[in-house]
């Protein structure tokens, strides 16, 4: 064998065969995104050199994600985040104009369906934490009211845990559904956000260790805000002032998403009514884009 073969030089030209292969693709955009993956994976394994058994490790590691997939779990959304591919698709997909409420990662526990609730009612039904009364306006790119937006709110609690994480629970906790008044306004009583890690027991959480990255994301509110003639927003709130800003550990951070949780002692709430403990309020309004004409889709719920 030569020095050549042993350093495992190619015999074939298998990338130029597979594009080939490729060249009767029905659609254009199915050919065009084939034909560079197909670029990409193979001038990956030349540039690593990779082996027989690395290979087979990514596959029995790809194999574990899909495997961690359930109807309460998205691995596959875990992983896309973790490695930075959910924020570039967003960045490259939703361009923000000056005073526009940036997008962020989508996250793998939304929940399709989730409780409706009134404006004003508390959607935390029992989870653990501090209660946070919530408000603020949908606007447009003008500081126009958005009347009736549906706004879709889920977070963890104060133990680090989503609802869907939690077998046997009986009902919806931290997530709802409501809808702005005619002004554009919103307001509810949740939890107060707390950092959190992601999920650490499958084979994200052992691509993470191996590569000795930390879990955590900073505290937050997710918001997916949707009305008739304006791009649907999918983003988060955080917590100004809490750890893990600087280190998301799926890179959803934006300075522009940064707010302040205020905390208050027991007394009268901006809804009227007496609290017996500490509570906080987050105030912030969501601006809008209008809606392209051939805006490209985002995902409604994880699909696994």
């Amino acid at each position: 064998m030569s020095a050549a073969d042993a350093e495992g030089t190619e015999h074939h030209p298998i990338t130029e065969a597979v594009l080939a292969r490729l060249a009767s693709t029905p659609d254009a955009r199915t050919h065009a995104l084939m034909a560079a993956l197909v670029r990409h994976l193979h001038a990956f394994a030349r540039e690593t050199r990779l082996t027989e058994a690395e290979w087979f490790q990514a596959v029995s590691f790809l194999t574990a994600v899909g495997q961690t997939c359930t109807d309460r779990r998205q691995e596959f959304i875990l992983l896309s985040d973790v490695l930075g591919l959910s924020m570039l698709v967003t960045d490259q997909n939703h361009a923000t104009p000056p005073g526009g409420t940036e997008s962020t990662v989508f996250g793998p526990f939304h929940v399709p369906d989730a409780p409706r609730f009134a404006l004003g009612e508390d959607i935390s039904g029992g989870a653990a934490g501090e209660p946070c009364w919530v408000q603020g306006r949908v606007l447009g790119p003008r500081g126009e009211p958005v009347p009736h937006a549906q706004i879709d709110v889920w977070q963890a609690d104060a133990e680090g845990f989503y609802d869907v994480q939690r077998e046997g629970l009986a009902q919806a906790q931290a997530r709802g559904v409501l809808r702005a008044d005619a002004d554009g306004g919103f307001r509810f009583w949740t939890i107060v956000a707390e950092a959190y890690p992601i999920p650490t027991d499958g084979p994200v959480g052992r691509l993470l260790e191996a590569t000795g990255r930390h879990p955590w994301r900073p505290a937050h509110l997710h918001f997916m805000i949707a009305a008739p003639g304006h791009e649907r927003l999918i983003t988060h709130v955080f917590r100004r002032g809490g750890r893990y800003l600087d280190s998301d550990a799926v890179f959803g951070v934006r300075p522009s998403l940064i707010a302040d949780w205020i905390r208050h002692e027991p007394g009268t709430a901006p809804d009227g009514t007496r609290r017996d403990a500490p509570y906080w309020t987050l105030d912030f309004d969501f601006v809008l884009q209008p809606a392209a004409a051939s805006a490209p889709a985002r995902p409604e719920e994880p699909s696994a």
